[in-house]
């Protein structure tokens, strides 16, 4: 794995500024947003069936993109129905194919937008920053693009995470008034130079902004159900309120004034394209202005949730159980007691004082108690890496020269030296070539115990090795060998010849070397 020299901070180099490292940070994290839809195309090829026609990617956009339109505060987007909106952007890339494959590869993709198969169904990606001291460490970035959320009703909807929709309009890690108000400035001036197509580009970003800005909002109501205490009602809480209030007055004064130009626009149009154009403009944006009603709505009621809230957590309190007076109600009564008598009662306290082990799979209340557990609020530069400890490596027990002493003691696909041999004459081989006539012989194991390594001779290591490769090709895979495209490979046959060497027993194997035909698949 090749690795990208780091540079930290010291005598001579100078580390970035905290404000450099956050704008570096950010772009990395934008970067990894990105990673799980180059990866579809990537892994598209290791799939049972030919998906090599599709753009998974552009795929994986539109998926993200009907997420993101059919989600509000209480509902998310049905999985069915997704798919069904996907099918005909897939059909159109492939119109060859069946409707079944073309379900198969909508549903292939949502799967691993949502990670299926992972613990939490969640992405993450390492990346390097400097701490406040100017020392390079690594930290981990966690997200999710598509997440599955239980609704009140009981089913399950799809919602885009705020990543998701940033990866959807092109603007990762951006501010979401600075970027909505660009957003509106850029559309009427589109809509005034009359490049309505360009137009209505602009007017999808805008919603998209509008969507990720009801996120935030939901997701400080959803936390103050869980647990009041973990969401800034005194200061942070207020100001979003404020701030959120003020972006829609502004937004609906110009998105009123942009529909009463778009409106002018498709009247006086005579082509019919720049009229469709004109028209489609005009629903884009009515969906923005209802939007953002449904989003003042949500404003308008959040203090009023804050005080129910407050009031049903601070009253309903946890159970309280009565204590143990251990003095009182164990120690006491027991001195009075024999040690035979006193023996039961004290062991039975002790016993279920201690508490129970931790079971290896979690019980229903231990399940619903983690599953309702809120989450912690995340580090924005994420968890730090820690340092892995690598153990030296270890030295190699075979050198190149026993390795070159075996390759020619054994049966290779030279034509001098394809002809089998027996176990016994590669070992003599080996001890011809290395100088070494014999070894001492110990009866009791197949081989003599190891003498240290300097003291090995070149010998007893390469008959080691080739009585390791012999036993190796007992029984070898020649489906490995074709897969890895080998054109030969060692085998090793047991005829009930016995072994007869002064250092090693078993059988007498028969070695000789096989060709492997067949294309690899």
């Amino acid at each position: 794995m090749s690795t990208t020299p780091v540079i930290a901070a010291g005598a001579g180099v100078r580390a970035p500024s905290h404000r450099q490292d956050e704008g570096v940070a950010r772009r990395l994290k934008a970067l990894a947003c990105t990673a799980p839809l180059h990866d579809l195309d990537a892994r598209k090829g290791r799939l049972e069936w030919d998906a090599a026609a599709y753009q998974m990617a552009e795929i994986g956009l539109q998926a993200i993109d009907q997420v993101t339109l059919a989600m509000d505060f209480d509902h998310g987007a049905d999985h069915d129905e997704v798919v069904r909106r996907l099918l005909p952007f897939v059909a159109a890339q492939v119109p060859g194919a069946g409707r079944d494959e073309h379900a198969r590869v909508a549903h292939w993709v949502i799967d691993n937008l949502i990670n299926v198969g992972s613990i939490d169904r969640g992405f993450a990606v390492e990346y390097g920053a400097y701490d406040a001291g100017g020392r390079y460490i690594r930290r981990r970035f966690d997200f999710k693009l598509l997440v599955e959320v239980a609704a009140h009703d009981g089913r399950v909807y799809l919602r885009a995470s705020d990543e998701a929709i940033n990866v959807l309009v092109g603007a990762l890690d951006t501010d979401v008034e600075s970027a909505q108000e660009a957003a509106e400035t850029k559309l009427e001036n589109l809509i005034v130079r009359g490049r309505l197509g360009d137009a209505r580009l602009a007017a999808e970003q805008a919603r998209y902004r509008t969507v990720q800005y009801a996120e935030s909002l939901r997701h400080k109501l959803e936390a103050t159900r869980r647990d009041v205490r973990s969401v800034d009602w005194l200061e942070s809480v207020p100001q979003l309120l404020n701030e959120a209030l003020t972006h829609i007055e502004a937004r609906y004064r110009a998105e009123t004034v942009i529909k009463a130009n778009i409106a002018d626009a498709r009247d006086e149009a005579t082509e019919p394209e720049r009229r469709r154009q004109a028209a489609e403009l005009v629903e884009v944006v009515d969906d923005c202005i209802q939007r953002h009603t449904q989003l003042q709505t949500r404003l308008q009621e959040a203090g009023a949730a804050f005080r129910a809230e407050q009031d049903r957590q601070q009253f309903s309190g946890r159970p309280k159980r009565a204590s143990v007076d251990v003095f009182g109600q164990l120690l006491r009564p027991a001195l009075a007691l024999s040690v035979e008598t006193a023996g039961d009662p004290v062991t039975a306290w002790f016993a279920a004082g201690t508490g129970v082990g931790n079971p290896l799979v979690p019980g229903l209340g231990g399940l619903v108690e983690t599953l309702l557990t809120p989450p912690t609020d995340r580090d924005p530069f994420g968890t730090e890496v820690p340092e892995p400890e690598l153990a030296p490596q270890p030295r190699e027990r075979f050198d190149e020269r026993a390795w070159a002493v075996a390759d020619a003691a054994l049966p290779n696909v030279t034509a001098q030296a394809r002809a089998p041999i027996r176990l016994s004459e590669a070992l003599a081989r080996v001890r011809e070539a290395a100088g070494d006539p014999g070894a001492r012989h110990d009866e009791h194991c197949a081989v003599r115990p190891d003498a240290p390594r300097a003291a090995d001779p070149v010998a007893l290591r390469a008959a080691q090795l080739v009585a390791l490769r012999a036993v190796h090709s007992v029984g070898t895979a020649i489906g490995t060998a074709r897969t890895q495209g080998d054109p030969s490979v060692l085998v090793a046959v047991d005829d009930g010849t016995v072994l007869h060497d002064p250092e090693f027993g078993g059988a007498d194997l028969l070695l000789a070397v096989a060709d492997v035909e067949g294309e690899p698949r």
